[in-house]
C-alpha cells in the first residue's frame, strides 16, 4: 500500500492551529530551555513530532494515519523522558506502553478492515476514508452479517488505539503522569494537539465508517457517548482534587476530551448535528485553552521550579499580563459566555437536549430506542456537573496563584517584586494566544459557525439552517452555561474551601487517596504480575502437554521393541530348554502324584542346563587354548626345522 494524503477545510484549519501552537511553544521553549543541557535533542524531537503530527492531520486513509501516528508517539516519548529523572522515566514508560499497546491493537483493527474491504472487491486504496464511507451500510444492507461483525471488531480495536492517544477512559492514565514531568511547552502540545490526533481518528471512524450520510449505527454512537461521559466525569473529579498545577491541567485535559467524545456520540444518535459541531469547535477551543494555560504554567515553573499549589500561592498577584493570559484560558475552558468554550459546550448541551426530545418522539410513535429519556437526563446532568467541576478547579488555580497571599510574608514579598518573569517575545506570543478565545466567542455567529460550515463536507455534518444556532445568547442557551457556573461556585466553596484546606486556610490539602490510582492498582499488577503468571502457567502446561503427547506416541504409534533381558546365567537356549524341561517335569510330577507315587527333590533344570553350558564353555576354552598352544609349538618347531635345513645346506 502507498501513503495517501488529502487537504480540505478541516485539515486546513487544524494544520493552521498545529503550526500556530508549535510556533508559540517554540518561542517559549527558547527561554524555558536556556538552562537545560541537551537542548538540541529537545528541539529536534519537537520538530520531528510536528512533522509526524502534520502527517496524521493530512492523512487520507487509516494506513497513512497509522504510520505517522506511531512516528508521532515515539518522537514525543522523548518529551516525557527528557530530564531523565526516576519519575520522568516511569511516566515515559507508562506513556510508551499505552502508545505501543494502543498502536498494536489499532493495527489489528486496520488489518481486519482491510480484509473486509478486499473481500468486498475493493482493492484500490481500500482503507481510504472515502472508500470506507459506505462500507458498513453496504455490509448491513447486503446481509453480510459476518462482515458487519468484522467491521465492529475492527472499529473496537481502532477505538482502543485512538482512545489511548486521546486520553479517553480507561486509557487516560498516561496524561496525569506525563504532563507534570514533561517540559511545559511540550505539555501544551501533548495536551492541546497530540490528544486531538486521537480524537481525529475517532471522528474519522465514527463519521466515515459507522455514521456515513443517511445511515448511522446507533449502538456505536452509544458506545462513544458512554465512554465520553465517563471520561468527562472522571477527569473533572481528578482535576478538582489535585493540588499540583500541571497535574490539574492534565486531568482537565482528560475531562475536556470527554466533552468532545460526548459531542461525537450525541451527534451520531440523532438527525441533529449540534453535538458533532460542538465536538469539532471544542477540539479547536481546547487546543487554544491548553496552549495559554500550559505555557502560563511553564512561565511559572521557569521562575520558581515548583508546581505545588502551596508553593505557588500568591505568585501572580503582581503580574497583570500573566494574570490576564491565564484568566483567558480559564474562562474559555470554564464555558463562560463571550468565550469560545461557552459556544462549543452550548452546542453539545443543546445536542443532548435535542436528543432527549428526539427520544421522546421515538417513544411516542412506538419506534425502538437505545437510551431512555431518563438516561438522557442523567447524561445532561453529568455534563452540567462536569462543567461545574471545570469552573471549580479553574477557580481554585486562579484564586490560589493570582488572588490569595502566600502564608509566608517574606516569600510573598519576594513574589511581589517587580522583575521580568518572561521576555517580550514570550509575552507577545502568549498575549496573542490569549486574545483568540474571546474574539471567537464574541463573533461566534460569523467565525465559529463559519468554521462549522467549512468543515461540514469533511466531517459529514448536516448544515441545514434548522440545525445551526444563530443566537447563542438566548435565555435557553445561557441556562446550561449559567447552571454549570453556579454548580462550580458551590463546589469551590463546599469542597475546595471546606474540605481541601486546613482549618486556618493556610494550606491546600491533598485528600485524594493515594491507592486510588488506576495504573498502580490495576494496570501495572496486571501487566507486570498477572499476565506473566498466566502466560507462565500456559507455557508450563503446553510444555507438559508436549511431553505427554510424546510419551503416548512412544507407547502406541512409536512403541519401542521389547528390551533384551540379561539372563542371570546361561544363554537364551539353555534358559528356554530349562524352562520347558521344568514344565515337563511339573507335568510328570502331577501325574505321579495322581498315582500316589512320591518323587524326589525337584530339580532346577534352568540351572542344570546353565551349568552344563558353563562346563561346555570351559571345556571349549581349554581345548581352544590347548590347540592354540600346540599350533604355536608346531609353528616354532617348523621355523627351527626350516632354519636348520637352510643353515646346513648353505654350509
Amino acid at each position: 500500500m502507498k501513503l495517501l494524503f488529502t487537504f480540505d477545510n478541516f485539515r486546513l484549519i487544524y494544520v493552521g492551529i498545529a503550526t500556530f501552537m508549535w510556533a508559540v511553544s517554540l518561542i517559549l521553549s527558547a527561554e524555558y530551555m536556556r538552562h537545560y543541557e541537551r537542548k538540541g535533542r529537545y528541539f529536534f524531537f519537537t520538530l520531528l513530532t510536528y512533522a509526524a503530527t502534520i502527517g496524521v492531520l493530512v492523512s487520507a486513509d487509516f494506513y497513512t494515519l497509522f504510520i505517522f501516528f506511531e512516528i508521532m508517539s515515539l518522537a514525543s516519548y522523548v518529551w516525557v523522558a527528557f530530564d531523565e529523572r526516576k519519575e520522568s522515566l516511569r511516566a515515559a514508560g507508562t506513556y510508551l506502553a499505552v502508545s505501543v499497546i494502543g498502536g498494536l491493537v489499532m493495527l489489528m483493527g486496520i488489518f481486519l478492515l482491510y480484509d473486509v474491504m478486499t473481500r468486498l472487491g475493493v482493492t484500490d486504496a481500500p482503507l481510504s476514508f472515502e472508500r470506507l464511507n459506505y462500507l458498513y451500510e453496504a455490509t448491513k444492507l447486503a446481509g453480510h452479517e459476518s462482515e458487519s461483525r468484522k467491521v465492529w471488531a475492527a472499529g473496537l480495536c481502532m477505538l482502543f488505539g485512538f482512545g489511548a492517544k486521546a486520553g479517553a477512559f480507561p486509557l487516560h492514565i498516561w496524561l496525569p503522569k506525563a504532563h507534570p514531568v514533561a517540559p511545559a511547552p511540550a505539555s501544551a502540545l501533548l495536551s492541546g494537539m497530540l490528544t486531538k490526533t486521537g480524537i481525529l481518528g475517532i471522528l474519522m471512524l465514527t463519521r466515515y465508517v459507522f455514521a456515513p450520510a443517511g445511515f448511522s449505527d446507533v449502538n456505536w454512537a452509544v458506545l462513544i457517548l458512554i465512554l465520553g461521559v465517563c471520561t468527562m466525569a472522571i477527569g473533572a473529579v481528578l482535576a478538582l482534587f489535585s493540588v499540583d498545577l500541571k497535574k490539574t491541567l492534565a486531568c482537565s485535559s482528560v475531562s475536556q476530551i470527554g466533552f468532545i467524545m460526548t459531542g461525537i456520540g450525541v451527534g451520531g444518535m440523532s438527525i441533529y448535528e449540534l453535538g458533532t459541531s460542538g465536538a469539532f469547535l471544542h477540539m479547536v477551543g481546547h487546543s487554544l485553552f491548553k496552549l495559554t494555560l500550559f505555557l502560563s504554567a511553564g512561565d511559572i515553573y521557569m521562575n520558581l521550579h515548583k508546581l505545588d499549589l502551596n508553593s505557588l500561592r500568591g505568585y501572580g498577584r503582581n503580574k497583570p499580563l500573566l494574570k490576564l493570559i491565564f484568566l483567558s484560558g480559564a474562562l474559555g475552558i470554564g464555558g463562560v459566555p463571550l468565550f469560545n468554550g461557552y459556544i462549543s459546550k452550548t452546542l453539545i448541551h443543546e445536542g443532548i437536549v435535542l436528543l432527549k426530545e428526539y427520544t421522546e418522539y421515538l417513544i411516542r410513535i412506538g419506534a425502538p430506542v437505545v437510551l431512555s429519556v431518563r438516561a438522557t437526563e442523567v447524561i445532561e446532568w453529568i455534563f452540567l456537573i462536569s462543567g461545574g467541576c471545570t469552573v471549580a478547579y479553574m477557580l481554585k488555580l486562579f484564586i490560589c496563584i493570582f488572588v490569595e497571599k502566600n502564608p509566608d510574608p517574606a516569600l510573598q514579598a519576594l513574589y511581589d517584586e517587580r522583575k521580568p518573569y518572561m521576555n517580550r517575545f514570550t509575552a507577545t506570543a502568549l498575549a496573542i494566544s490569549a486574545l483568540i478565545p474571546p474574539i471567537l466567542g464574541t463573533t461566534a455567529v460569523y467565525s465559529m459557525n463559519g468554521m462549522v460550515n467549512a468543515v461540514a463536507p469533511a466531517l459529514k455534518i448536516n448544515t441545514d439552517a434548522e440545525y445551526i444556532l444563530h443566537n447563542y445568547f438566548t435565555l435557553e442557551c445561557l441556562k446550561g452555561g449559567l447552571i454549570s457556573i453556579l454548580i462550580g461556585v458551590v463546589l469551590y466553596v463546599g469542597i475546595i474551601r471546606t474540605c481541601m484546606m486546613s482549618e486556618d486556610k493556610t494550606e491546600y490539602l491533598d485528600i485524594w487517596p493515594k491507592w486510588m490510582d488506576l495504573e498502580n492498582v490495576v494496570y501495572r499488577p496486571i501487566i507486570l504480575y498477572a499476565l506473566p503468571f498466566v502466560f507462565a502457567v500456559i507455557c508450563r502446561f503446553m510444555d507438559k502437554l508436549v511431553d505427554i503427547i510424546l510419551f503416548k506416541l512412544r507407547r502406541t504409534v512409536f512403541k519401542d521393541s521389547k528390551e533384551f533381558e540379561e539372563l542371570p546365567e546361561g544363554n537364551r537356549l539353555t534358559f528356554t530348554l530349562g524352562t520347558y524341561a521344568s514344565k515337563i517335569d511339573d507335568i510328570r510330577r502331577k501325574l505321579y502324584k495322581l498315582k500316589g507315587r512320591k518323587l524326589g527333590r525337584k530339580k532346577d533344570y534352568v540351572h542344570r542346563f546353565a551349568m552344563e553350558y558353563e562346563g561346555f564353555k570351559e571345556s571349549r576354552t581349554l581345548i581352544f587354548r590347548s590347540m592354540s598352544f600346540g599350533l604355536m609349538m608346531f609353528c616354532l618347531g617348523l621355523v627351527v626345522t626350516v632354519a636348520y635345513i637352510l643353515i646346513t645346506r648353505w654350509w
